[in-house]
Parts: C-alpha cells; sequence; structure tokens
C-alpha cells in the first residue's frame, strides 16, 4: 500500500479515524499507569490503602472523590483505549486532571520536574491532558471504537 504524500492530501485529507484511535490509545496509556500507581501500586505507586490515605489526609478530598479518581484513572483509561464510552471518559479524565491542576500541579509553574530543580510538577503534562480529552469529548471514540461497533449493533437492530 502506498502513502500519498502529495501537497493536495497533505492539506486536505482527514483521517479522524486513525487518529481518534491514537488520541484514545495515548492518553488511555498514559493515564492508565498514573492509576495502576494508586490503585495496585504499580510503577512506585503507594496503592489504594496510600492514595486513599493522601486524599483523604493530606489533600482533603471526602473518600468518594478519591475513590472516584482512582477508579477513573485506571478502569476510566482502560474504558478509553477501547472506545467504550469514550465522550465520558475523556471528559471524567479532563475533570480529575483540573484538580490536580488547581490542587496540586499549579503552585509550580508551567514546566514539570524534569532535572529535580522543584518541588513537584508543573502544568505542562496536564494541559496535554487537556487538548487531548478536548479533542476525544469533540470527535468521539471514532470508527475504530467499541462504542461504534455498540452504535451499529444498535442501528442493526431497527
Amino acid at each position: 500500500m502506498a502513502i500519498d504524500l502529495s501537497m493536495e492530501t497533505l492539506l486536505k485529507e482527514k483521517k479522524t479515524d486513525i487518529a481518534t484511535l491514537m488520541m484514545r490509545l495515548a492518553l488511555g496509556t498514559v493515564i492508565f499507569g498514573h492509576g495502576a500507581q494508586k490503585l495496585f501500586g504499580w510503577f512506585g505507586g503507594y496503592g489504594l490503602e496510600g492514595t486513599m490515605n493522601y486524599f483523604t489526609s493530606v489533600v482533603g478530598a471526602p473518600y468518594l472523590i478519591g475513590m472516584l479518581v482512582i477508579l477513573g484513572e485506571s478502569f476510566g483509561a482502560i474504558a478509553l483505549v477501547l472506545g467504550l464510552f469514550s465522550r465520558f471518559m475523556a471528559a471524567s479524565i479532563l475533570f480529575i486532571m483540573v484538580g490536580a491542576m488547581a490542587i496540586e500541579h499549579a503552585q509550580f509553574g508551567f514546566f514539570m520536574n524534569w532535572f529535580g530543580n522543584q518541588k513537584g510538577e508543573g502544568i505542562e503534562f496536564d494541559l496535554l491532558v487537556f487538548g487531548i480529552s478536548l479533542a476525544l469529548i469533540v470527535l468521539g471514540g471514532g470508527t475504530i471504537s467499541l462504542d461504534q461497533f455498540i452504535a451499529n449493533r444498535i442501528s442493526a437492530k431497527k
């Protein structure tokens, strides 16, 4: 299969099916890593008990909010990768990151703590999550998603 790199193709052609899949895979995979830290203690995380203690004792968040963040970042991220309830999952991740930015990240400026010079992470990661989440909220999961599969099954029954 040849790839058409003509100027007309580069300027006009839209590949939203592939683009939404790539956005879902990237966002869902990265957010799942953070959820796995919180839920299972993987990748150097504190696990469910440690994370819930942090949310309720240090941040002062209600238990329910902490649990919703953990579930959204773990199981919600998996659903996003699969394209299941894509718009809702993207909105949930966006909402979680708004909270993280407001409560934790904004006080450390723009940049992430790449070199260990800051006391915490800035908002640059949050802004990337916002951009991808907003695009998925607008576009949905795309044709390569469980959302589309379910929609096709519902339409076929009519």
